[in-house]
């Protein structure tokens, strides 16, 4: 049993598993460690806690649209069509590791998101640092921080992410800064950090969506040479989740 005061200058070197372990050994009397088993055990323990802390602040942080989303918990039995074997792969995390770039297209409902914001979880439980955007959200912060002028700042901050999400690419025609703006965010990625992009725009369209050809082929050529790409089908999973429990209710 450690004193008080011992506990208390190990809670002020942040060593709160460490007190733990010294808790549990004094009220447990099966524990029969020896010094360096004990100490060996208040480390585990102490390494466990940071991770899982830094865990949740990098969860915290990617801000993704679906937090709660896991590869765990893909259904892979609903009504849409992709490559699954592929994307099952991906949780190596290899492609992460080499700044490889995702590409999710398909009506929408499909799932897209879901499966882009279960990468993002894993990447944050993996400890990479990681940031979700809606591709409209993200050029306005962009148009912003041109007026404010922090858009150096702000382009140097989405650069140190290791992962990006980019949701609803091509919802909105751009204009001449928003392409410009999105240009400088993926030329910082190309190959060093790895990009997720989901869309109901073909990737064939995407140049028309762009609007500029120069600009358009230097995306394409940032964004697609790198990526894996998964083009899914299928009706709406929300549509038939709905169904699923307006089953339910009538029974």
């Amino acid at each position: 049993m450690i004193t008080q005061q011992t506990s208390e200058k190990l809670l002020k070197l942040k060593l709160s598993a460490f007190v733990e372990v010294c808790d549990d050994m004094a009220n447990n009397n099966s524990y029969t460690l020896s010094l360096e088993e004990a100490l060996a055990l208040m480390v585990d323990r102490e390494l466990l806690q940071r991770q899982q802390r830094k865990q949740a602040r990098l969860l915290k942080m990617a801000k993704l649209r679906f937090p709660q989303a896991t590869l765990e918990d893909i259904d892979y039995r609903l009504p849409r069509q992709f490559n699954q074997q592929q994307f099952r792969s991906l949780a190596s995390m290899d492609w992460l590791q080499k700044g490889r770039n995702i590409i999710f297209t398909g009506p929408t409902g499909v799932g897209k998101s879901h499966l882009a914001c279960a990468l993002g979880h894993l990447a944050c439980r993996e400890l990479f640092h990681t940031e979700y955007y809606r591709v409209p959200r993200l050029i306005e912060q962009l148009r912003l921080s041109h007026a404010d002028g922090t858009y150096t700042r702000c382009l140097d901050a989405i650069a140190k992410k290791q992962l990006l999400i980019l949701d609803d690419w091509g919802i909105d025609q751009l204009d001449r800064q928003a392409r410009r703006d999105l240009l400088e965010v993926l030329e910082d990625r190309c190959g060093k950090a790895s990009t997720i992009i989901t869309t109901q725009l073909p990737i064939e369209h995407w140049h028309d969506y762009i609007g500029d050809g120069t600009i358009a082929d230097a995306i394409c050529d940032r964004v697609i040479n790198q990526a894996y790409r998964f083009n899914m089908t299928g009706e709406s999973v929300r549509k038939e989740k709905n169904r699923l429990t307006n089953v339910d209710h009538s029974v």
